[in-house]
């Protein structure tokens, strides 16, 4: 090596632990700032020490089409966001459902978005804030000797109330099918209860979700029909809420719906686990009444951005009105998007999401 190489290569030396320093330095800095950018893409988590905030949050039936909220609860999902959720349910008819989160007995409201709108239309104190699910998943399921809608006629269609969602599909579908002596006989119960009364004989078919598909199948009856073929606008599993809540807890409201975004993709990556939410609210361990109900919505039916879709709500309105319904609110007074639009601007869809769609 010659001297001028000699010396050039001490200067390269003496330049080195600088070179270390600062490298280590940029490299601390980066850390820092995607951790940053992280805890601000998720700033709807509980400050440490924070103490939880109690609501009530309720189901208005026995439902796989609740996986995303049965997953919640069952991983503490809403208590990273510092939020302790009492689950209920109130199975007596969405009319008791929306009354009990009108007078704050209930914080939350977990239930079909068409069945509780046409309520909400008429005035009562309840706004959807997020609808994990959109479209119709039910199913008309019939006895063994009923293969087609006209074998129906003069049969017996059961559902759980009158005014329900159920029944209002029904009513189209009779109209629609022209089936006058079809009868759709409310005989309460949860869906599961109702299949029982197939079984036995006390009615004929039933309109029900998945997973009772799949275990009509091992049981020979028969899908007669999709109602979801009936075109109508639907809003599935949303999340309801009520003005007392957002005008004085908005931040709980912020981080409820932050919680649900994340059950969303939780119950995606963890279909086991969904499955075992559900399992045990239905009380079914068959595997393929599971993956019905994790196939239907998990999959089919979910909407990842849980934004609810103005447009089916205000057509929803419109079916309401024609059925009936007096209506005095549109559907801009009954929706609430600003939570769900603010998990997407905040950057927390992103994150949550990654490279995938949402």
């Amino acid at each position: 090596m010659n001297p001028s190489t000699r010396g050039l290569s001490r200067k390269i030396n003496a330049f080195q632990p600088a070179v270390r320093l600062l490298l280590s330095g940029a490299c601390s800095w980066v850390f820092i700032l995607v951790g940053a950018a992280s805890a601000a893409a998720n700033s709807y988590l509980a400050k440490p020490g924070e103490p939880p905030v109690a609501v009530f949050v309720a189901t208005c039936a026995t439902s796989g089409g609740f996986i995303h909220m049965y997953t919640a609860l069952d991983q503490n999902l809403f208590g990273k966001y510092g939020i302790s959720a009492k689950h209920v349910v109130i199975r007596t008819g969405t009319n008791i459902n929306l009354a009990a989160l009108a007078t704050d007995e209930i914080q939350f409201l977990y239930c079909a978005g068409d069945s509780t709108i046409p309520g909400m239309a008429a005035g009562s104190d309840a706004t959807l804030v997020a609808s994990p699910l959109v479209g119709l998943p039910y199913v008309i399921i019939a006895r063994k000797e009923i293969k087609t809608i006209s074998d129906l006629k003069g049969k017996s269609i059961g559902v759980g109330s009158v005014g329900g969602l159920p029944y209002r599909l029904l009513r189209t579908f009779v109209k629609k099918f022209n089936l006058q002596d079809t009868q759709i006989r409310p005989v309460g119960g949860s869906q599961p209860e109702r299949y029982n009364a197939i079984l036995q004989g006390v009615i004929d078919s039933g309109p029900f979700t998945p997973p009772m598909d799949a275990r009509a199948k091992k049981d020979g009856f028969n899908i007669v029909y999709h109602l979801n073929d009936l075109g109508l606008p639907a809003i599935y599993s949303s999340l309801h809420t009520n003005a007392k809540t957002i005008r004085d807890r908005r931040q709980t409201v912020q981080r409820f719906v932050a919680a649900l975004a994340e059950s969303v993709k939780f119950v995606e990556d963890n279909p086991e686990k969904a499955k075992a939410s559900v399992s045990k609210i239905l009380r079914v361990k068959d595997d393929d009444v599971l993956q019905s109900s994790y196939d239907a919505y998990a999959k089919k039916h979910v909407n990842r951005r849980i934004v609810v879709p103005l447009n089916a709500v205000a057509e929803s309105i419109d079916v309401a009105r024609d059925s009936g319904t007096k209506v005095s609110r549109k559907a801009q007074d009954i929706v609430d998007n600003s939570f769900a639009e603010h998990l997407e601007q905040s950057g927390f869809m992103k994150e949550l999401w990654g490279s995938r769609n949402f």
